[in-house]
């Protein structure tokens, strides 16, 4: 007597292989999207569960970062803030840099700090990296609100004013999300099968860092370094961020052209490399 296969249609979920490597899977992410949810308020939570001051601390780290960079980049070194008051110049540069770097640097590890839960139970791979992004763009929400604070200050003061390219702020944030989404997915896909690259990360992005007009305007960079500095897709992100809030820095439409065409050239590499490796990693990591 021989046994039918059971029909798919009696079970609830069935995962199959998956097809393509460019696929986002995106109908799967907004069936858990309640997971999605969860992964992103544990992100949240734990970044001030158990500490005395709280949610706080959303304001007091791009705080303390901005004045050390007041003192010892403003002050000791004397760099110029293109007109702008240290204070603005530098938490405008932060305030922005931490999203990046945050998305980036989660990003990557997102294989080796979720290996015993992806080894346990089925849900996208995707889900993860996701609500790193998500989680981060809270934060920048919170520490953005600061920044614009301060900023409404020194507008009444004359000190500051805002240009039409503020309206390229939500293109800006989506470019750093992705950015940072990209990258930190093909850091996670690589560093699963070479651990070198783990070593390098918070080393490269310190380097990123002072490669990026962060700390100082892409106007006093000598004219030699420039070319050097054009490559970098932060660049111009940086500069029309502060071109369009402060009124200082440059916009130059061709480089932004530039660093979006980047940043979804990345995005669809680090897709194909994220899908690749998601099949094989637990025997690796």
């Amino acid at each position: 007597m021989k046994h039918k296969p059971e029909s798919d249609e009696n079970w609830d979920l069935l995962i199959r292989p998956q097809e393509s490597l460019l696929t986002l899977k995106l109908r799967d992410v907004w069936r858990y999207r309640d997971l999605l949810y969860l992964f992103v308020r544990r992100d949240i939570v734990s970044f001030y569960k158990q500490t005395i001051l709280g949610p706080i601390w959303f304001f007091i780290q791009p705080l303390m970062t901005t004045l050390i960079y007041v003192v010892v980049f403003g002050q000791i070194a004397g760099l110029s803030t293109d007109g702008l008051p240290q204070l603005l110049f530098y938490l405008c540069g932060v305030t922005f840099w931490n999203y990046f770097s945050e998305c980036f640097s989660k990003t990557a590890t997102v294989f080796r700090d979720n290996a015993h839960l992806f080894g346990k139970v089925y849900f996208p791979r995707i889900i993860t990296p996701l609500s790193i992004v998500l989680s981060n763009l809270f934060r920048f929400a919170i520490q953005f609100s600061l920044f614009v604070l301060i900023a409404v200050y020194y507008y009444f003061q004359g000190k500051a004013q805002v240009q039409l390219t503020i309206m390229l702020f939500p293109l800006l944030v989506a470019m750093m999300a992705f950015l940072g989404l990209g990258l930190g997915m093909l850091f996670s896909a690589m560093t699963t099968k070479y651990r070198d690259l783990s070593y390098l990360l918070q080393f490269g992005i310190q380097l990123l860092m002072y490669a990026t007009p962060v700390i100082y305007p892409l106007s006093q960079v000598p004219e030699r370094l420039k070319p050097v500095l054009a490559w970098n897709p932060l660049s111009p992100i940086f500069e029309t961020a502060r071109h369009g809030f402060l009124g200082a820095g440059a916009f130059a439409p061709m480089d932004l052209a530039y660093s979006l065409v980047f940043t979804l050239v990345v995005l669809l590499l680090s897709t194909v490399i994220f899908n690749r490796v998601e099949r094989t990693f637990m025997d690796t990591v």
